[in-house]
């Protein structure tokens, strides 16, 4: 079958992959209602596209954190990655250098920092889980300085792990031939059998319930790379977010993954934009699968957005290929959006090229009788 848009792979990878491992990079939490609203949230909103714009030429590139990207398409990080396939993290890698953009780690990758740097040059992120023990953490974020990544993302949604019932059905529990690479030498690698989800069991023994504001700025002075603030969807930390030092703001549910019942990011990243007031960069991430969903979170004031399930779904598939085409297939979407909608350069991607179901009903002329 030939792929012609990213939401093919998630059946080829379904047909592919064991069905625990499907099952935990597609489920959310309980009813997964936020799953299907993060994808649903995006077909209520509406174009107004501009006409007779010369567009022969369209610029796509882009600055995160001061850093030159082809595109305002970022990987965002998802964990265990050679579950999908062998190459795991490494192809990601290639391909999110490849296609000029930014791949974030995932602190629960099954390959190291070090490992990911040693693929060849690339921008990339390092997301953060905070463990009870600050040295671990610590020394992870020193690790991932060291290898040469770029900003920090501290992922502050997940104090518990959220009730994913697919993974308790399946006992999920990482395959005994992998491990959680970061942690290999500190004895925090393995992830045992438990009565319903391995994954939530080990994060119940080893993540900080009591993290809180004081620990973004505790971060700060163990090292030099930015913070981005990952999980915020509200104006009131939006707001607490910046007052902590974050350097930018990634407007997230998890996936879908941890409350089920909040609302899609999309339908939350206008009030974190509003309240950021140019401050900070906002970005988005979750429920993109189309180049139209990058240009409307643009519009409504995103610097860029991050992808997760496509990544893993076309791992699954095709490896390194399959990540490279989807990078390919989003960006010649979002190309042609553009472009039907009269912007040549991302600045010219404005709130009025948009329409939403929580705008006041525009005023029209009154017929003339």
């Amino acid at each position: 079958m030939e792929v012609t848009n990213v939401t093919e792979y998630q059946a080829i990878a379904k047909e592919k992959l064991p069905k625990m491992v499907y099952d935990y990079y597609a489920s959310g939490a309980e009813d997964q209602w936020t799953l299907e609203e993060n994808r649903n949230a995006f077909s209520r909103i509406l174009f107004r596209p501009r006409i007779l714009i010369d567009v022969s030429k369209i610029d796509m590139t882009t600055t995160i954190l001061g850093f030159k990207v082809s595109m305002p398409i970022l990987i965002a990080p998802t964990a265990m990655q050679k579950m999908a396939h062998p190459d795991g993290e490494y192809a990601t890698a290639r391909a999110a250098s490849a296609a000029g953009t930014i791949m974030t780690l995932s602190s629960w990758a099954t390959s190291s920092v070090e490992e990911v740097a040693s693929t060849g040059p690339g921008i990339r992120f390092f997301q953060l889980y905070v463990y009870k023990d600050r040295n671990v953490v610590a020394q992870l974020v020193r690790r991932a300085e060291r290898a040469g990544f770029k900003a920090i993302a501290l992922t502050v949604d997940t104090p518990r792990l959220g009730r994913r019932e697919a993974d308790i059905k399946n006992r999920f529990t990482l395959p005994p031939f992998l491990t959680l690479k970061n942690f290999e030498g500190l004895d925090l690698g393995k992830m045992d059998e438990a009565n319903d989800s391995g994954l939530a069991s080990y994060v119940a023994g080893q993540i900080d319930r009591t993290l809180s504001w004081k620990d973004v700025k505790w971060l700060q002075t163990i090292t030099t790379m930015p913070i981005l603030v990952k999980g915020v969807i509200t104006a009131e930390d939006t707001r607490l977010a910046i007052q902590a030092g974050a350097a930018g703001i990634i407007v997230s549910n998890h996936g879908a993954r941890q409350l089920d019942y909040v609302p899609a990011t999309i339908s939350a990243l206008e009030e974190v934009v509003k309240a950021a007031q140019g401050r900070v960069p906002v970005f988005l991430d979750g429920g993109v699968r189309r180049g139209t969903d990058v240009f409307k979170a643009l519009a409504l004031g995103a610097s860029g957005i991050f992808i997760g399930r496509p990544v893993v779904f076309s791992l699954a598939a095709e490896g390194e290929t399959g990540v490279r085409k989807v990078l390919q297939m989003l960006r010649e979407e979002f190309e042609l959006t553009m472009a039907l909608s009269g912007c040549t350069s991302l600045k010219e991607i404005t709130r009025d090229h948009i329409v939403t179901e929580w705008d006041a009903p525009r005023a029209r002329p009154a017929p003339r009788l």
